[in-house]
């Protein structure tokens, strides 16, 4: 699940809300790992032979993605269950959901 950023600022109750989920999901073994992400980045590109390096940002801001949780179910359904628990939680804003194979 990736978190873009929205321009409202975290406040107590969102940090104990957001707490009690993580805590939820990491003693019922789904969460396997939460992370912010810089809204910059390094951007890899090949060509043939030839690789070049480009510093970011590239998406405007609104695009760039914000922070990620890497959880373990069993459906589609559970995850996208698990992304409207986490909506509620945070409020306005948007999130994405993407499988991750292999591994």
């Amino acid at each position: 699940m990736i978190q873009k950023p929205t321009d409202a600022h975290p406040d107590e109750k969102l940090f104990a809300e957001m707490g009690a989920f993580i805590e939820e999901l990491t003693a019922a073994g789904v969460l396997l790992a939460t992370g912010g992400l810089e809204p910059g980045g390094v951007l890899l590109a090949s060509r043939g032979d030839e690789i070049t390096v480009t510093d970011g940002p590239f998406a405007e801001a609104k695009e760039a993605a914000a922070g990620f949780a890497l959880i373990e179910v069993g459906s589609k359904e559970e995850a996208i269950e698990l992304g409207r628990r986490f909506r509620k939680i945070v409020g306005d804003g948007e999130s994405t959901i993407q499988q991750v194979f292999g591994g």
